[in-house]
């Protein structure tokens, strides 16, 4: 008696499906990137990024990668400052952000002083410089006319 044993058939349909899927994959994921991690010129916040991308960040903003905030807040210096060029604009807000670092995220309670402050000093100047204005036009006689009864 022959022994007869198990065997694994495949058809060539299924060897040219599988080479159809693989290649399909492949070309749907397509190169995936390496990612890097780079830091924000301005606030120091560091995100995680393919090279493609922090390159079109950097063409935008003269050669300094910017993160996603801060580039909003560059474009509305722009936006304010049609003037101004974005080197000018990317440390302008460089200079508030290292600012805000040193005195707020350093010591909130003070920076809420200094913030309180601020706000009293401008409520009092303009309280002072808005004086009520005087009338230059005096009544002499009454608008109403007068009534005799007799």
């Amino acid at each position: 008696m022959d022994e007869q044993r198990l065997r694994k058939a495949i058809s060539d349909v299924s060897i040219q499906m599988d080479n159809f899927y693989k290649s399909e994959l492949d070309f749907t994921l397509g190169k995936i990137d390496e990612v890097e991690q780079v830091t924000c010129e301005c606030c120091g916040l560091k995100e995680d990024c393919t090279q493609n991308y922090i390159s079109q960040i950097k063409n935008c903003y003269s050669d300094k990668w910017v993160c996603g905030l801060c580039s909003e807040a560059v474009k509305e210096k722009l936006a304010q400052a049609p003037s101004i060029a974005i080197q000018e604009a990317v440390s302008s807000h460089k200079e508030f952000c290292q600012k805000f670092n040193c005195t707020t995220r350093s010591n909130p309670k003070l920076s809420l002083t200094s913030t309180m402050r601020n706000i009293a000093k401008r409520s009092w100047e303009n309280r002072n410089s808005r004086t009520l204005p005087t009338s230059k036009i005096t009544r002499s006689t009454s608008c109403v006319p007068r009534i005799n009864l007799n």
